[in-house]
């Protein structure tokens, strides 16, 4: 038997690992898309995708110190790759434009530093998120004022678009359209509990209500 054809039932199952964790991922079941993609890269170390995509998972967990590991193995495999500028900046200790403007607006505005510090972790993980794809950075007034303007939406602040846009200079279209990008790749939605900072997060009656409607169903339907 060729070489080549005894690696290919073994690329093809670490293939297999990698889009079940893919799938995972987009099925926001998080533990097992970190279980596939991990072992994805164990299987096949030097597939750089692969340790990607496992960034991008554990950094959807909330776990940021094992997503910059994976990066670390990312920038091993592609240390020319187009976005390893992007996402070397992501070891830097200082704070990016974005950051900068984040910090000087809502600390200006009085809003708490936890809210500001939610929106640092959205900026983060957006830039993890969307892997390969470019991040204009032309404007990052732009991305300063989306951020702000949603993780005050997220936590319920009574807000609009043009309000933010105008603290920023930003304009209400240009806003809504980072807004979008980082709704969409990141899959906020209101009261999201990786960015809501408030103590009682209103999803959790929500929870309830769920939990309590299933076990009445239950009930209903006992013989």
């Amino acid at each position: 038997m060729s070489a080549k054809k005894a690696q290919g039932p073994k690329r093809s199952k670490h293939e297999a690992l990698h889009q079940e964790g893919l799938a995972a991922y987009k099925d926001w079941d998080i533990e097992l898309a970190v279980e596939k993609l991990r072992a994805a890269t164990q299987a096949d170390p030097d597939n750089a995708d692969f340790h990607l995509d496992l960034a991008r998972a554990l950094s959807r967990g909330g776990d940021f110190d094992q997503a910059l590991h994976a990066l670390a193995n990312f920038l091993r495999l592609e240390p020319e790759s187009e976005v390893a500028e992007r996402f070397e900046k992501l070891f830097a200790s200082g704070l990016d434009k974005a950051e900068e403007l984040l910090t000087e607006k809502m600390t200006k505005a009085g809003m708490p530093l936890e809210l500001t510090g939610a929106a640092m972790q959205m900026w983060l993980e957006y830039r993890i998120a969307i892997g390969r794809q470019p991040l204009p950075l032309r404007k990052p007034e732009t991305w300063a004022a989306a951020l702000d303007y949603a993780v005050r939406k997220v936590n319920l602040y009574p807000t609009t678009q043009k309000d933010i846009g105008t603290i920023y200079h930003v304009s209400p279209n240009t806003l809504r359209d980072r807004f979008n990008d980082l709704v969409s790749t990141l899959d906020v939605m209101p009261c999201d509990y990786r960015y809501f900072i408030g103590k009682q997060n209103p999803l959790d009656k929500l929870v309830e209500a769920a939990e309590l409607l299933e076990k009445l169903e239950e009930r209903f339907r006992e013989p």
